[in-house]
C-alpha cells in the first residue's frame, strides 16, 4: 500500500498515512478538525545504475544538443566531443601534426 503525506492549510500540520488507492483522500484535520487538508506531491528520483544504463541514453541521436535561439528557432549546438570526432577536425589535425614534424 502507499504511502501519502497530508498537510493542513489550516494549522500546517503535516503527516503520512498509509492508504489502498481505493481510499478516499483525507479532507478533516485530525489537530484543528477543519476540511483543510491537502495531499502533498513530492518529486521521486530516480537513478539507473548498472551496466545497461549509459549517460548518453538521455541525448539526441547525433550526440548534439539543442539550443532554442532568440528568435524561437531550434539551434544544434555541439558539444566539444562532437567537434573533435567530427572527420574535418580529424583530417585537420593530422594535416597540422604533419606540418608540425
Amino acid at each position: 500500500m502507499p504511502v501519502y503525506s497530508y498537510r493542513c492549510a489550516t494549522c500546517g500540520l503535516q503527516f503520512d498515512r498509509q492508504q489502498k488507492f481505493s481510499d478516499q483522500a483525507l479532507t478533516r484535520c485530525p489537530e484543528c478538525g477543519k476540511k483543510s487538508l491537502h495531499k502533498v506531491y513530492t518529486p521521486v528520483g530516480i537513478v539507473f545504475k548498472g551496466s545497461g544504463f549509459y549517460a548518453t541514453d538521455h541525448h539526441s541521436p547525433s550526440g548534439n544538443l539543442k539550443k532554442p535561439s532568440k528568435d524561437g528557432t531550434d539551434e544544434k549546438k555541439e558539444t566539444s566531443e562532437a567537434k573533435e570526432t567530427t572527420p574535418e577536425k580529424k583530417a585537420e589535425k593530422v594535416e597540422k601534426a604533419e606540418k608540425a614534424e
